[in-house]
């Protein structure tokens, strides 16, 4: 793909979209985007139409936009929203920047997961990388607990400190699928927290952001290791440490998150600063849950206190596991599609193992897809209302 070439804005001279300054005039160039609303990128049997920004980062914008499928091919005829994360031309100029992007897409493309934000295409558009995914109609877990934290506030310290147990269980037990599933898959997500963790209209969670996901197949590279290490209140000890991470390093972030839905505040607040809460995840033994939310049973301190533990090997050993030990201290209701979590994990690390991710359908393929199927249907249907 030939990258196209901008005049500079004073002397007229041919950039390239990265160039921030022009080597013959030496003026500064404007930030300038290739993607915007109203603008249509043709992929061959579709059309983006690009709509509306619906965030940004340091080193992107994350725009909405509509597919329009060329006639003949599955889907034409309705429109369908899709999210574009576009990674901006400087940006790729940083070290690591592009590695990072092009890692979230792969780990993306591996899965196949209705707790995890699905992947449709990744392509170049005017010097842009843009990483088409799934677009989450929703908000994300983090606005949610806060807005149960404020309800809290609003009572006056009467009743619970933050969200209701049941829905607490809900969410987190399709966190915990989604996690299953991609440490099956050999997949370590590296940044779970709220703000990560996207809640559709209709209840069903997804699972986003893949961007310093570590493969445990792929080598550790300066951009793995050290471009974004994480979110200081949810990160494990070895993270901290900056040590070798598995499956339960994302486990103790997702404790972390349970906490912060049931108590209103996570078991480290940094209250003077992030190296304050980083030495705490380190030294400090998480304060017990029932500090702030006494109503628990004293088991759940106990299941804590494992979750949260600094040596990973004192840890729950897997997502289903941990799930199954909260849900029985909590008094959850052992439900088919929590069963059916644990069901998806095996199958995607029996296809893995057995057949390799490149191998053709097979019988336990079929099987997985029906698995996904009945997930998604169970969390949609269940009754938002009644939590």
């Amino acid at each position: 793909m030939t990258t196209p070439l901008i005049p500079c804005t004073q002397c007229q001279a041919m950039l390239t979209p990265d160039q921030r300054v022009c080597p013959r005039c030496h003026a500064l160039q404007p930030t300038r985007e290739s993607i915007g609303t109203g603008v249509t990128i043709d992929r061959g049997d579709a059309r983006l139409v690009v709509d509306a920004r619906l965030g940004e980062g340091g080193m992107g914008v994350v725009w909405r936009a509509w597919v329009f499928r060329a006639p003949g091919t599955p889907g034409a005829g309705a429109a369908e929203p899709v999210a574009l994360k576009v990674l901006r031309p400087q940006a790729m100029a940083q070290p690591g920047a592009r590695e990072l992007f092009l890692r979230e897409a792969e780990a993306l493309r591996r899965l196949s997961h209705p707790n995890v934000v699905g992947f449709h295409d990744l392509f170049e558009h005017d010097g842009c990388l843009v990483l088409s995914i799934e677009h989450v109609d929703g908000e994300t877990l983090e606005t949610i607990v806060a807005r149960h934290i404020a309800r809290a506030h609003l009572r006056g310290g009467h009743g619970l400190p933050a969200m209701p147990l049941l829905r607490a269980w809900y969410y987190f037990q399709q966190l915990l699928g989604a996690l299953a599933a991609i440490h099956a898959l050999g997949i370590v997500h590296r940044d779970v927290k709220p703000s990560n963790v996207l809640v559709r209209l209709d209840g069903l969670v997804k699972l986003g952001d893949f961007g310093i996901a570590r493969f445990a197949d792929g080598p550790v590279t300066a951009a793995t290791h050290e471009l974004a290490p994480g979110t200081g209140a949810y990160m494990s000890p070895e993270q901290v440490l900056s040590r070798p991470l598995d499956g339960r390093s994302d486990l103790y972030s997702a404790a972390t998150v349970l906490y912060e839905m049931l108590a209103g505040r996570t078991p480290f607040v940094a209250d003077q600063g992030e190296f304050s809460v980083r030495r705490a995840q380190v030294e400090a033994p998480p304060p017990p849950i029932r500090t702030y939310l006494p109503q628990a049973p004293p088991i759940v301190d106990t299941l804590f206190a494992r979750a949260l533990a600094k040596d990973p090997a004192a840890r729950f050993e897997s997502a289903i596991e941990m799930g199954d030990a909260f849900r029985s201290a909590l008094g959850m209701p052992d439900t088919p599609e929590w069963r059916a979590q644990a069901d998806i994990a095996f199958a995607a690390r029996t296809i893995l193992n057995t057949h390799g991710p490149e191998s053709g359908v097979t019988d336990e393929q079929t099987r997985l897809t029906t698995l996904r199927e009945f997930v998604a249907h169970g969390y949609k249907t269940m009754g938002m209302g009644s939590l």
